[in-house]
């Protein structure tokens, strides 16, 4: 864990980000703009985020080079930043100090009283935006970091000016143990990063690891319905507040009904009626994220009939379960779920609507998630009528060589799913076009660029 504290750093200090293009980078040199710090930052082309960032009085850079960290204070670059890259060899070169971006959101999250990291394999940016909705109803003020898009703070990101702070907390190479929370959410435990961890049991001690950065500070809320969990915390001396469907857990749901897809439950804490939400977002699962939220709400002392209507005004965070609009008369969806678990509670809760055929585009991410989970992934599309499976996103990878859609698309077809492949988004587009009728069901789902086939067919 990093011993880096920003009150090392004076308010006319320089901070560098390489890659600041990314949700997460671009968030943090928000947060130090809007608090008086000089900064600037390199990515390898420009966006309407380095644009944001510019305008808010960022350097920004195009492309690396070792003259971009001259005169700084301090640099900070991600985990896919590899030693070679020329303002890493500099910065190490004229000894400024280098960060990665989890230790440097773990020196922020170590200024604030109440800071709650929202960890979990599946629904950690849909709970951190559901909690920021609540926290902002609440009147609380707080400073958001969230691993998307979310309307109601305009971005990614928000500054406030209270003793509030809630991060999204990702285990992958473990830059969560960077992190100072006092409240750890887990919304569950599962199998993924295997390019990273070796199996489900290093990924448990992972999380069980970062649950005990509360020790003698705060507590846990997790998923008390999750098996993972359980092992995680079978011999705990921690204070874990479990949530759930269920009377067996701390914080449950009782009651729960469907209208048109979308949950209506009582939230109870142990034999205390606490509310009724209505959500407007669909699932069984986002009942499991809004306990979660309840659940941090009432550590904090929130006035639970406040962050209640916070709740049920969120309609989800951009990419999670988007609508985006219509074609031919088939409403468009567009879903990040790239994990088999996100895809099979993503399309549950598509079963919850009415409509004539549902289609389903997805585009696998990594090579190392698909062959990893192949077999997880085959079984994922049972409940739909028409799958186009497109090319591997490859995001920080290269081909293994082995590892490709087409192959996934025919181990599929042996389930007896209506399957085909097809090796470009012009293709896909055209199929859709063709093929779609009025009130068809069409969701484009996986963590790459699959959501421009969505955009192009709604404009």
């Amino acid at each position: 864990m990093t011993s880096f504290d920003l009150g090392q750093l004076d308010k006319q200090a320089h901070i560098h980000f390489i890659g600041i293009g990314g949700i997460s980078m671009s968030g943090l040199a928000q947060i130090m703009l809007q608090n008086g710090y000089i900064v600037s930052g390199s990515d390898r082309s420009k966006t309407h985020i380095t644009d944001k960032l510019e305008s808010m009085g960022a350097t920004i850079y195009t492309g690396h080079n070792e003259k971009n960290v001259d005169g700084c204070s301090i640099v900070v670059h991600t985990a896919a930043v590899h030693d070679d890259n020329p303002e890493i060899c500099a910065a190490k070169s004229a000894k400024i100090p280098l960060l990665t971006r989890a230790e440097f959101l773990g020196a922020i999250m170590k200024t604030y009283k109440h800071a709650a990291g929202i960890a979990g394999t599946h629904g950690k940016t849909t709970t951190t935006s559901m909690l920021a909705h609540a926290l902002i109803s609440s009147r609380l003020d707080p400073t958001i970091s969230v691993g998307g898009e979310l309307d109601i703070i305009g971005g990614n990101i928000r500054t406030g000016s209270s003793d509030y702070f809630v991060t999204e907390a990702c285990e992958y190479t473990n830059s969560f143990l960077s992190f100072f929370p006092t409240v750890a959410v887990i919304t569950n435990i599962d199998e993924d990063h295997l390019d990273f961890f070796s199996g489900i049991d290093e990924i448990i001690d992972s999380f069980k690891k970062y649950a005990e950065l509360t020790a003698g500070k705060g507590c846990v809320i997790a998923a008390g319905g999750d098996e993972n969990v359980k092992k995680a915390f079978a011999d705990s001396t921690l204070d874990v507040k479990y949530y759930g469907i269920g009377k067996e857990f701390e914080y449950h749901a009782e009651n729960l009904t469907y209208k048109a897809g979308f949950p209506s439950f009582e939230v109870w804490h142990n034999d205390d009626l606490m509310c009724r939400l209505s959500l407007r977002v669909p699932g069984e699962h986002n009942v499991l994220n809004a306990l979660a939220v309840i659940a941090v709400c009432d550590v904090w002392n929130t006035d639970i009939s406040l962050a209640k209507i916070g709740i049920e005004e969120f309609s989800g965070a951009h990419r999670r379960f988007e609508k985006k609009g219509e074609f031919g008369g088939a409403v468009i969806i567009d879903d990040y779920a790239h994990h088999p678990t996100e895809i099979r509670a993503t399309l549950r809760s598509a079963a919850e609507f009415d409509y004539n055929k549902l289609w389903c585009i997805f585009q696998p991410h990594t090579y190392s998630r698909t062959k990893a989970l192949w077999n997880e992934f085959c079984e994922s599309f049972d409940n739909v009528d028409e799958l186009i499976i497109a090319p591997i996103y490859a995001a920080r990878e290269l081909p293994d060589g082995v590892t490709d859609s087409e192959k996934l698309a025919e181990d599929i077809k042996k389930r007896g799913i209506k399957v085909r492949y097809a090796d470009s988004f012009d293709k896909i587009e055209q199929i859709l076009k063709n093929e779609i009728r009025e009130n068809d069901l069409v969701f484009t789902m996986g963590a790459g660029n699959i959501v421009d086939i969505a955009d192009n067919l709604c404009k």
